[in-house]
């Protein structure tokens, strides 16, 4: 079929995640073909490259098309595609459950699979809640939840989100929590200054606590960065500290890694940086490096014991499942990336890829419309304002990230900026040269958009 023809299909039949149909019809808006894709690079249908700046939605670790990756897809395939996962196991599922315990040092101990982000995060809520209810105290059933907080699109994990714009049509479906505030360093809740600050955000955790700690089942937190928020980095502090609210008032603490696992941060996990164990953690996106969808809910043996017991009338069974739950295809291809991840040294391999986005980051500073500049570990933020004094961020009606967006798909890369928000969120295998090259595209379609006069 001609590109034309399969764009007019695509409008026709296809409805598009995050996006006004409408505006598809300009013409340039129009979705863009994707043909194929190697190492950083996508290509569409017309020969046209672009980086991906933004790992095809924080999935893409390795790079695309990775011939190992693709070889173990097609060796399991060969074997067994999918088996129903109630009653029956299989070795891929096994050796993968086995390898993110030991990853996790033993610390967590038993693992849930599912196939999304979403639907770690609904697993993690249900299987906090009947926690509770399985000790006798049915009426913990709230959760505490982040502004700016974003964990997915199913009802329970839209419930705990607290992105307005994302969330607010559909706040008659969801379940109450309770809303505490963001740890927002750019712009403090408390008014206190990042490098001085003792984490005064989390007394609006503790006031909740002292007044409601009997009805509250726990906390879900995404570790170090509220990313669909606009990578809203803040202090491995605030986790530890949040670790010893959560026991001081017996809550469970919930880690949302989605995002932020399998290495983004620097770390296996986010949370590690804090040097703490959460009670149950989500994990999805780059477990199978963005090639097969795939997630897993992991927690320690007090949660997963108060459901292992004699279950006469079925109360202690977790009733949760998915037809793909454990798929094989999915849980090969994720022991490859673990294995390629670990051949590579992965935590030694990114040092300096992060140490030269620090360096390359430093081009924006003195940008009128800079705001703030955050970084950890391969994921970098550029925030832009209307004015740097009063901090004053531009309006939904301005589209800054449109612009920005269509200027550096004109320049070669995928960048895709979240409301006034420029980042960079790479496969781990991007070059140093290529860190470069992406920055000075980043800062040309910015200074495009908004001349740094």
């Amino acid at each position: 079929m001609k590109k034309q023809e399969l764009l007019e299909d695509d409008l026709k039949y296809i409805w598009h995640p995050f996006t006004q149909m409408k505006e598809l019809e300009n013409e340039e808006n129009k979705p863009i073909i994707i043909k194929r894709g190697k190492g950083i690079y996508i290509e569409d249908i017309d020969g046209n490259k672009y980086i991906d700046a933004v790992s095809s939605w924080w999935v893409n670790t390795l790079g695309h098309s990775n011939k190992e990756l693709n070889k173990a897809i097609a060796k399991q395939a060969k074997e067994i595609e999918h088996v129903i996962f109630a009653g029956f196991t299989h070795k891929p599922a096994i050796q993968l459950a086995k390898s993110l315990i030991k990853l996790t040092n033993n610390n967590l101990k038993h693992v849930f699979y599912s196939d999304n982000g979403s639907t770690a995060v609904e697993v993690a809520l249900k299987m906090a809640y009947q926690y509770w209810v399985l000790k006798g105290k049915s009426i913990k059933r709230k959760f505490i939840a982040l502004k700016n907080s974003y964990h997915g699109d199913t009802l329970g994990a839209v419930s705990v989100g607290g992105i307005d714009l994302y969330h607010k049509v559909y706040k008659p479906l969801l379940f109450e929590i309770v809303q505490a505030q963001s740890p927002y360093c750019y712009r403090c809740p408390c008014n206190c200054e990042k490098e001085s600050c003792n984490e005064e955000c989390l007394n609006s955790v503790e006031n909740i606590l002292k007044e409601q700690s009997k009805e509250i089942a726990g906390i879900i937190i995404e570790p170090l960065v509220q990313a669909a928020g606009g990578m809203i980095m803040y202090k491995k502090e605030y986790i530890t500290k949040l670790r010893a609210l959560c026991d001081k008032y017996d809550i469970l603490l919930i880690d949302d890694e989605v995002a932020m696992g399998f290495y983004r941060t620097g770390k296996l996990f986010a949370y590690e940086h804090a040097k703490i164990v959460p009670d149950i953690v989500c994990a999805a996106k780059g477990i199978t490096a963005g090639y097969m969808p795939l997630s897993v809910t992991l927690t320690t043996d007090k949660i997963y014991n108060e459901f292992y017991d004699n279950d006469i009338d079925g109360t202690k069974t977790f009733y949760h499942g998915h037809s793909y739950t454990g798929y094989p295809l999915a849980c090969a291809v994720a022991n490859e990336n673990l294995k390629i991840l670990k051949k590579m040294n992965i935590e030694e391999y990114l040092k300096p890829k992060i140490k030269k986005f620090a360096q390359e980051l430093k081009k924006f500073e003195k940008h009128k419309n800079v705001g703030d500049i955050r970084q950890c570990g391969m994921i970098c933020a550029i925030e832009l304002v209307k004015d740097k004094a009063t901090k004053e961020p531009f309006s939904y009606e301005d589209s800054i990230g449109k612009k920005i967006y269509q200027k550096g798909l004109k320049l070669g890369a995928l960048l895709r900026p979240m409301w006034n928000c420029i980042y960079f969120l790479t496969p781990y295998i991007i070059t140093e040269k290529e860190i470069e090259k992406l920055t000075n595209i980043a800062y040309k379609a910015l200074n495009e958009v908004l001349p740094n006069d």
